[in-house]
């Protein structure tokens, strides 16, 4: 921006005669230096430096004695274009200073964030105003120590400062919000009063907000009262008030009675509802505010659309994004990653996709956006994938961020990328954060490492219910009944409330132990006690309980006495039971309601198949596989594998595919003579075809997890353990098989089926032979 700095030519006709009429020259000096003042307000901005370094130089050369006050203006405007330097070289020139020249001097400090240079200053004043303490007081408030903002405010007061401003008592109070402190807030709220400022709206409106944020809403009403011409910044800041402290209605009453609103007033109430779970009517004030045409911002948007996730609110979601694309806020990096939420919580995962492919810009709000909504929607693997994709753009993730990526590993039980993401968030310093440190016991837990789980869970500094969970549900997923129902004791006796989460992980204990008394007992805590209500998983797990148990016909009243009807899992979990406990005719009443339930579930089927082929009751088995291919129900193909060397080898059962094929099937028959030798007997039960001993024995020694297990033998160093993951339930002899290679080897082996975690030591199963 060029401007042409021009003074008009005056005709002199006598020098003397000039110079010695003040009254002629006199006018032209005014005008001379209100036109520079003027064009140094012009030039008080960072990007007019070059322009502000020309103006100081065309006052330099045309002006042969420059006063205070043009001076004092130039070091305000060097302070605003944050270079203090220049405005200390200015100070220097000035040779009757002023308090205004100090005060322009230390606000340059203040704004460019040099406190030590701010205090000398300061100290050096031999005088001080108002503005002076003031600038003191912003200065250190706007760099992040508040504390030694309300000590200078403190020191300001004992030194006798009366000329407190509305500025002042402004900083101030919400000085006291961001400390917490409702004790040095009543404090300034007294000096307020004091010097007469109660019923200022500039002082009103940040007393309101400091007693709203510190929950004290009845004093932020009679603050709110004390002023006399309210405007719409104090309006607003009474309803964020009353939002905070959950009160609704009086929140309505007072926006409706507003004689003006702006957009901020209609966002407030967006925002305030959807944060209080009324989602629906904040959906139906976004829709006021349309009809009414007052302009929206993107924080108006992200409130909407978090309110339409909420509710899975698909229609709504898709209405809204149309009016976004129409107002040009789609490019927005905050909308849309509003929209990938919002799509990503109604279970749209390609959409939300789609959207955050097509953003231009991403910021780490995007990328965790995207990241958890491949994670909720079962997507782990994809929500790793986006993790490391992300720091390849070169986006340092926060804890939030980094807890997501550990918890969507143990979702995959990937314990090799959780242990690299392990390791970067004790570089990046985010081990420490309470939301990483669950997530890194969750997943060490679900990875079958409880050494290291209950390690990482001892060394956290705080802990919630969510870490106690984490840890609970980790023995219990492995079997360990006793260490479970241990940590759970312990857990309530430090006054720590357990969930739902956290009775599903002690009831499945009391299950896999037999403990049938005390697992309801707990039942009847968890419901009388702690009044949190049963849901579908804690009734499958009093079903797996006394089905366990042998209690049948006991599962089968509990079932009746239930108040809806157990899914698919619960079925199926009486239908094991009953295949265990060799209980026919409650297996086929079981099969019937799960075959009811989804048409296509193939277990019901292969349990019932499962059990006539132990009785060798072939005619049916024949009739149950006739009724699936005419169904159309198909068996998912088997298979088990193995990371090693960040490559994933997978099997199939027979499978002679892989590279080392020869070498597995090797060791398999080296295995295989090992466990004859020890006593081991195929149970031939899992085979459900009517063929010779011989080719049954033959079909179960190269089933997929026995071929995994001979992989890991071979390839994984013996202090490793072996992990493998199969995508079906163990069979009975596979189970076996691995219990008595973990004895033979002296191998920890840990198979992840679809149904649990098994870790075999020494010849035992965790899971105690039932799952």
């Amino acid at each position: 921006m060029k401007r042409n700095l021009k003074i008009d030519r005056v005709e002199i006709v006598n020098k003397d005669d000039i110079l010695n009429s003040h009254s002629f020259f006199k006018p032209i000096m005014t005008s001379i230096l209100n036109y520079y003042s003027s064009l140094l307000k012009l030039y008080s901005e960072p990007h007019y430096l070059s322009q502000l370094k020309k103006l100081h130089s065309l006052i330099l050369k045309t002006l042969h004695c420059i006063n205070t006050f043009l001076l004092n203006n130039l070091i305000t405007s060097y302070a605003k274009s944050n270079h203090p330097s220049y405005a200390h070289r200015v100070f220097l020139q000035i040779p009757d200073r002023n308090i205004f020249s100090w005060n322009a001097l230390l606000s340059a400090s203040t704004k460019s964030g040099h406190l030590s240079d701010m205090r000398t200053i300061f100290n050096s004043m031999p005088e001080k105003d108002c503005i002076s303490w003031n600038s003191m007081i912003s200065g250190y408030a706007s760099h992040g120590f508040p504390q030694k903002a309300a000590e200078t405010y403190k020191l300001m007061l004992r030194e006798g400062c009366t000329t407190q401003n509305r500025i002042t008592f402004s900083t101030m109070l919400i000085l006291s919000s961001s400390l917490s402190s409702s004790e040095f807030g009543t404090q300034v709220h007294c000096q307020v009063m004091k010097n007469g400022f109660g019923s200022h709206v500039f002082v009103g409106s940040p007393l309101v907000g400091m007693y709203s944020k510190g929950g004290h809403v009845s004093d932020a009403w009679l603050a709110f009262q004390e002023v006399k011409e309210k405007n719409i910044v104090l309006h607003n800041t009474m309803v964020m008030g009353f939002l905070r402290c959950g009160m609704i209605e009086e929140s309505k009453r007072l926006f409706t009675g507003m004689r003006e609103r702006d957009s901020i007033s209609w966002t407030t109430m967006i925002t305030g509802l959807t944060q209080n779970g009324c989602e629906l009517d904040a959906i139906s004030m976004f829709n006021e505010m349309r009809h009414a045409g007052v302009s929206m911002d993107q924080y108006t948007f992200g409130s909407v659309l978090t309110a339409c996730g909420a509710l899975a609110a698909l229609g709504q979601g898709k209405q809204i994004h149309a009016f976004i694309i129409r107002t040009h806020f789609d490019d927005n990096v905050f909308v849309g990653s509003a929209l990938v939420d919002m799509y990503s919580k109604c279970r749209s995962i390609r959409v939300a996709e789609s959207i955050f492919n097509e953003m231009k810009v991403k910021n780490l709000v995007s990328w965790t956006a995207m990241l958890v909504g491949y994670g909720q929607n079962g997507f782990s693997e994809e929500a790793v994938g986006v993790f490391l994709q992300m720091q390849r753009c070169g986006v340092e993730p926060d804890d939030f961020t980094m807890g997501s990526a550990i918890s969507s590993c143990a979702n995959i039980a990937s314990l090799e990328e959780g242990a690299q993401f392990h390791c970067q968030s004790i570089i990046l310093g985010l081990v420490s954060f309470i939301t990483v440190s669950n997530a890194l016991v969750t997943l060490y837990g679900k990875c079958g490492n409880m050494e290291e789980s209950h390690r990482l869970f001892d060394e956290m500094p705080t802990r919630d219910h969510v870490s106690w969970t984490a840890l609970v549900s980790g023995y219990a997923q492995i079997g360990e009944a006793k260490e479970t129902i241990e940590l759970f004791e312990r857990m309530m006796a430090d006054g720590v409330k357990p969930d739902g989460v956290t009775f599903i992980g002690v009831l499945s204990a009391c299950s896999r132990a037999a403990m049938v008394e005390k697992g309801y007992s707990y039942f009847n805590s968890m419901v009388n006690e702690h009044r949190i209500v049963p849901v579908a998983d804690h009734y499958t797990c009093m079903i797996d309980l006394l089905s366990r148990s042998g209690r049948l016909k006991e599962a089968e009243n509990f079932i009746k006495r239930m108040p809806f009807r157990p899914d698919a899992i619960g079925w199926a979990t009486l239908l094991s039971s009953c295949r265990v406990h060799g209980n026919i005719e409650m297996a086929k009443w079981a099969a019937g309601f799960l075959v009811e339930l989804d048409t296509q579930n193939p277990a019901s089927y292969i349990l019932l198949l499962n059990m006539h082929a132990v009785r060798r009751n072939w005619e049916e088995v024949a009739r149950l596989r006739k009724e699936m291919r005419d169904k159309g129900v198909r068996k998912e193909p088997g298979c088990s594998w193995i990371k090693y060397n960040n490559k994933v080898h997978i099997f199939s059962a027979d499978d002679q595919s892989h590279p080392d094929s020869k070498k597995i099937h090797a060791e398999l028959e080296w295995i295989r003579m090992k466990m004859d030798e020890e006593g081991y007997v195929p149970d031939t039960s899992s085979v459900l075809h009517d063929v010779a001993e011989a080719d049954k024995r033959l079909m179960l020694g190269h089933h997929s997890e026995k071929l995994a297990i001979a992989f890991g033998l071979i390839f994984l160093p013996d202090e490793f353990p072996i992990r493998v993951f199969k995508n079906l339930r163990v069979c009975i002899d596979c189970h076996n098989a691995t219990k008595f290679i973990s004895k033979i080897t002296g191998r920890e082996i840990l198979v992840r089926d679809a149904a649990r975690f098994h870790k075999f030591s020494n010849g035992l199963c965790s899971c105690g032979d039932f799952w």
